[in-house]
């Protein structure tokens, strides 16, 4: 049975990319990416779509703000629903997302987090684990409720900082581990093997 996945980014996507590889090596279980959206015109993970043959299409946010407005979130809503996806990948997507699309689509939406939740929500997560002087940080995937990185967790997988590290190395050393952990994830989702928790 097929298992379509619709992936929302807003940046380069190298996560995206790490699941269109994934796919293409058939790690990505009964998973296919059908579609990527973007809030960003000149985002570098619409260019995922021509080099990987995937729909890439940018929804226009309207505003700048974090958190989109009602008719924004619907006007997503639409292009995510017409590709019927099976999940929704929030991988580097720097809006917030309200309890409209969370509710239309629920139980299907999951984040990828760059630490180890709960600690270090927001942004800039990797600098505040860095900032902070942890010894261990890492990346998240988790699924998505109205409250802000707070989820119930599906994955994690930790990333050790030593003394060395600088922030630039620690950013490389997180993303690694995100491009891991991700695609096992949905592969895993995919099988059946990861059940959507009680009362999501």
């Amino acid at each position: 049975m097929s298992y379509p996945i619709v992936i929302l980014g807003s940046g380069k996507g190298s996560n995206a990319d790490a699941l269109l590889q994934a796919q293409a090596k058939k790690q990505l279980g009964r998973a296919h990416v059908a579609a990527i959206i973007s809030d960003q015109a000149d985002a570098g993970i619409l260019e995922l779509g021509q080099k990987h043959t995937v729909p890439a299409i940018y929804v226009d946010p309207l505003q700048s703000k974090a958190r989109l407005s009602r008719d924004v979130e619907r006007s997503f809503i639409e292009r995510v629903a017409s590709f019927s996806p099976r999940l929704i990948v929030l991988a580097g997507f720097m809006r917030i997302i309200g309890p409209t699309f969370i509710q239309a689509f629920k139980g299907r939406v999951i984040n990828l987090h760059p630490s180890l939740l709960p600690s270090f929500p927001g942004i800039d997560s990797i600098q505040q684990a860095f900032d902070f002087g942890v010894t261990v940080t890492g990346c998240t995937v988790h699924w998505v409720t109205a409250e802000l990185d707070a989820g119930p967790i599906i994955r994690q997988k930790p990333v050790e900082i030593e003394p060395q590290d600088t922030l630039a190395l620690l950013r490389t050393k997180v993303h690694i581990a995100e491009h891991s952990l991700l695609p096992k994830v949905i592969a895993e989702m995919s099988q059946g093997k990861i059940s959507l928790p009680t009362g999501l």
